[in-house]
């Protein structure tokens, strides 16, 4: 079962060594550029980035699907909030244009293009710049998948950029869609809270998945553990680090939304925030409790394999004791004196058998009363 994962494990590792040389190769060009310099740094991709926008108020909803950076600059005017989601932000171009009609800072733009981004909130007065990253758990791979979210919350408006196209957000644009919903009665701050929201919900689903590999990897241990094992174990290490290194600071990030404050951020809304601020918690206790196992699970490891080596040297063991006096006693009948008098004797040979047949059994009895056996 674990040689095919460890050989999917090696592949995967060796991808992900490629990925990382791209991305250094990528940040390399920034080398003496000047800062706010937007260079995009990540995984490779093609096609034009996908743009849709969602304008609303407690009785109306404009939507478009298939917006271009050109036709931003003719939105509906007094709605409540209008939200525009960019999956794909390998285009510099493109983003660089929809940041100015929101007259975005430089740096701002440089990290959104940046993809390597840890989770992190910054205040630039008129608007709230906050980086997310979206985690899922390969179970094939056996790996961790994530793509980086930045949101930029105004007081009319929110930006989202995905670094890949996703589903994520479905179930929010359903809600907007729904007339009454609490969505349409808020603001900015609340959309940008739902997102927040979905985004630490993925999480649960993504540690449930961790949680059964873990079990799985607890049963092989114990039933049957081999040198596979040890590369499963190391990748369910890694995938916890990336866990972690997300959901750390993304505390703090909300922490701060909470404390802050921020004309952006109504008190309506602080509630809220609160309670992903304890999903959060809870999240990252997880993750420290399924660290502490994956670390046991090492020491479960050489504990099974050293208690299979003992039993294997236990059973060498009786066999040896057992063949030292039958090898002693061949050996003393072996020797080629004419005087020996057991050498002439008609029962000599039967008799020799009844001894060492009687050394072996009193040694079992022995073993197996001491419970060596």
């Amino acid at each position: 079962m674990f040689r095919s994962e460890g050989w999917r494990s090696r592949k995967s590792a060796e991808r992900s060594a490629a990925t990382r040389a791209r991305v250094r190769k990528k940040r390399s060009q920034k080398k003496g550029l000047p800062p706010g310099t937007p260079v995009y740094i990540g995984k490779e991709r093609t096609g034009e980035p996908k743009i849709s926008v969602m304008g609303y108020k407690e009785e109306q909803i404009h939507e478009a699907d298939r917006a271009t950076p050109d036709s931003l600059a003719t939105l509906p005017k007094g709605l409540t909030a209008t939200w525009i989601n960019v999956d794909g932000v390998h285009q510099v171009e493109a983003v660089e244009q929809i940041c100015n009609l929101f007259n975005l800072h430089r740096l701002v733009v440089e990290d959104i293009v940046n993809t390597t981004q840890s989770p992190k909130i910054e205040d630039y007065g008129e608007y709230l710049f906050v980086v997310l990253r979206s985690l899922d758990y390969d179970e094939q791979q056996q790996e961790m998948v994530s793509a980086q979210i930045s949101l930029v919350v105004g007081a009319s408006f929110v930006l989202s950029f995905q670094e890949k196209e996703g589903d994520e957000f479905l179930p929010l644009k359903e809600r907007i869609r729904t007339a009454g919903s609490r969505l349409r009665k808020s603001g900015p701050d609340f959309l940008a809270y739902s997102m927040l929201d979905i985004v630490v919900d993925e999480y649960f689903s993504t540690l449930e998945k961790v949680a059964e590999k873990i079990e799985l990897v607890e049963d092989e241990l114990v039933t049957n553990p081999s040198r596979d094992t040890v590369q499963v174990i190391h990748k369910l290490k890694m995938v916890l680090i990336g866990l972690r290194r997300s959901v750390w600071p993304l505390r703090e990030v909300v922490n701060k939304m909470i404390r802050w404050e921020s004309k952006l951020v109504s008190d309506q809304t602080r509630p809220y925030l609160r309670d992903v601020y304890d999903h959060t918690i809870h999240v990252a206790d997880t993750i420290e409790m399924f660290r502490d196992m994956v670390s046991g699970m090492l020491d479960i490891y050489l504990s099974s394999v050293s208690y299979r080596l003992n039993e294997i040297m236990k059973v060498l063991t009786v066999i040896a004791t057992i063949f030292i006096p039958l090898t002693f006693l061949s050996g003393w009948y072996g020797m080629n004196f004419k005087d020996m008098p057991e050498l002439g004797w008609k029962w000599g040979y039967p008799m020799v058998i009844g001894i060492a047949l009687s050394m072996v059994s009193g040694m079992l009895i022995y073993f197996w009363r001491k419970r060596w056996l």
